[in-house]
């Protein structure tokens, strides 16, 4: 049942227009931040008390991964209620006052919200299933007959996300086999018809209500496949199952999911306090990916082409520079991100030989990793844009790689093909302390096991320790705050550098960045900031470690 509360005012300060434009956003995923009530699983009261820690970390707004009611069958990526808050997360009151606390601490809120399907327990969709063929429901969804003599096979030649036929038939209310429903993802997860004007309906109310919790924004789930091409067209080849594409496919960035983004915005723009929406939209280019955050549309979209490249010069200049070239004609900011809680982690994947995806199975060279996403991260920061970063990579965590498959819940891992269903490793629970059942998660152990090692990598351990992981980050947030030349922009000015090198000049400001395996010499182009690892200034010339930034005040 949808819970109520009473709407909150909106009490954030919100002096400073776009803040969102060279924002720092940090992602929570909620299970496996911090556990309030010692079950195992982390939930919102335990994200309320860690906020002080993200303040200081130096962060400027939290987004929350979903915490709906749900079934759990896509860890709450299957919303049977976007009004109300799953048990085992808290109540509604939890949220409201999480969002509350924030707020005080100049933090702002950014919850997920899962628009391209329900729960299979979403009351529209039990109900369409109950009412059988007919039902006025079912028009809310996509239900289709099946091919065949008998209908036995599925309406096209669509295929989930998550591996087999993007199609589950149904049985009629008389026991007879019915017709089929489209899920791009879980069979859990049936996709909702954007052409019927209810769907379009109850998620303007759905975003007003939140608003009206007084969160600041939304991030917008697979935001590029809630229109499907007319008449759900066979594609027919295979290769459907990538997200990253190269071309468009007819369930994924059809042109008219603006015209849904543009009523969005006209929702948003109505509130104080400059609230956003950010598009998670897989497309084929950049280009493309510029067309959600047109001044009308979205205000920002994740870079997903700049995660997946590889830690190499060449490539990363060429991401750069065609990121900021699609952002600037419309005006919003490239944003640029490194992980989050579906691939693995950057300290892992960049421990390992380039190619191989970012659901990454072997552990790799650990010092190796780190080094490099140390490295990697400094560079992201000091790009013109917002950054978002994934909670425990400040810790530098590595992806859980040995996981015993007993203990694995991601649903992808239990089908055929798909994705490799191996994100439980970036999933596993961070540590707070050195020590306790779950290094200070919770009480109560942890849903997923943690390494032995984890409590030398806990916040308490690396507190205080001017060569940690946690105490670089918290040095690059708060220069990155203070120098004027950082932050917002939409350019980067290239320098001269030896191959394998990068360096940019921003306004009193210069990023040197050694991708390469050896050490570099390079000119001293002013002060040194900020360093990912030990650097030796001789005169007018440095010598640049491997895979190593260095940040200078010029």
């Amino acid at each position: 049942m949808t819970q109520h509360l009473a709407a909150p005012t909106h009490t954030l300060d919100s002096t400073r227009p776009g803040w969102w434009r060279d924002a720092v956003i940090y992602q929570v995923y909620p299970r496996s931040f911090a556990d309030g009530n010692g079950d195992g699983m982390g939930d919102l009261d335990g994200v309320r008390s860690r906020l002080p820690y993200l303040k200081g970390l130096g962060v400027d707004a939290v987004w929350l991964s979903p915490f709906y009611a749900s079934p759990q069958a896509d860890a709450g990526y299957d919303v049977a209620d976007y009004r109300a808050i799953d048990p085992m997360f808290g109540t509604l009151l939890d949220a409201d006052a999480l969002i509350r606390d924030a707020h005080e601490l100049g933090l702002r809120i950014i919850v997920d919200l899962v628009p391209n399907h329900s729960s299979d327990q979403h009351e529209w969709f039990k109900r369409a299933l109950t009412e059988g063929p007919g039902s006025a429901l079912r028009d809310r969804y996509h239900f289709r007959p099946g091919k065949g003599a008998n209908g036995e096979l599925p309406p096209n030649d669509w295929e989930s996300i998550f591996g087999g036929p993007a199609w589950t038939r149904t049985q009629n209310p008389d026991g007879t086999p019915g017709d089929w429903y489209l899920h791009l993802f879980a069979p859990e997860q049936p996709d909702f018809n954007w052409d019927h004007p209810a769907v379009a309906d109850e998620f303007r109310s759905i975003l007003r209500f939140w608003l009206d919790m007084g969160v600041d924004g939304f991030r917008v789930d697979v935001a590029h496949g809630l229109v499907k091409a007319e008449g759900l067209p066979d594609i027919g080849g295979g290769d459907q199952l990538k997200l990253l594409g190269n071309n468009v496919m007819p369930f994924f960035d059809q042109d008219g999911v603006h015209e849904i983004y543009r009523a969005w915005r006209k929702i948003l723009d109505e509130y104080p306090g400059d609230r956003i929406a950010v598009a998670e939209a897989w497309t084929p280019t950049v280009e493309r990916t510029a067309n959600y955050v047109r001044p009308d549309e979205l205000h920002q979209a994740f870079n997903f082409q700049y995660l997946g490249t590889a830690w190499d010069a060449a490539e990363l200049r060429s991401v750069i520079d065609l990121s900021l070239a699609a952002m600037r004609p419309v005006g919003a900011p490239a944003t640029w991100v490194l992980s989050n809680h579906d691939v693995t982690r950057h300290a892992t994947r960049f421990a390992n030989p380039p190619g191989l995806g970012t659901q990454i199975r072997d552990a790799g060279d650990r010092e190796l990793g780190l080094r490099r996403a140390r490295a990697a991260t400094l560079l992201m920061l000091a790009l013109p844009g917002s950054a978002y970063l994934y909670q425990g990579e400040e810790l530098g965590l590595p992806d859980v790689t040995d996981l015993p498959d007993e203990v694995r819940q991601d649903p992808s891992f239990f089908r055929a093909a798909g994705q490799d269903g191996f994100r439980d490793g970036c999933r596993v629970p961070i540590p707070w302390t050195v020590e306790g059942s779950s290094y200070g998660f919770g009480s109560g152990g942890s849903w997923l096991p943690q390494p032995d090692t984890w409590g030398g990598l806990s916040v308490e351990a690396q507190t205080g320790d001017p060569d940690s992981t946690l105490e670089l980050y918290r040095s690059a947030l708060a220069v990155r705050r203070e120098q004027p030349g950082l932050g917002e922009g939409d350019a980067v000015t290239w320098l001269e550098a030896p191959e394998g090198v990068l360096a940019f000049r921003r306004e009193g400001f210069v990023c040197t960045v050694n991708t390469t395996g050896k050490p570099a010499t390079l000119p001293v182009y002013g002060r040194p900031l900020l360093a990912s690892s030990g650097v030796v200034v001789d005169g007018d010339r440095t010598e640049l470690p491997a895979d190593t930034t260095v940040w200078w005040a010029v």
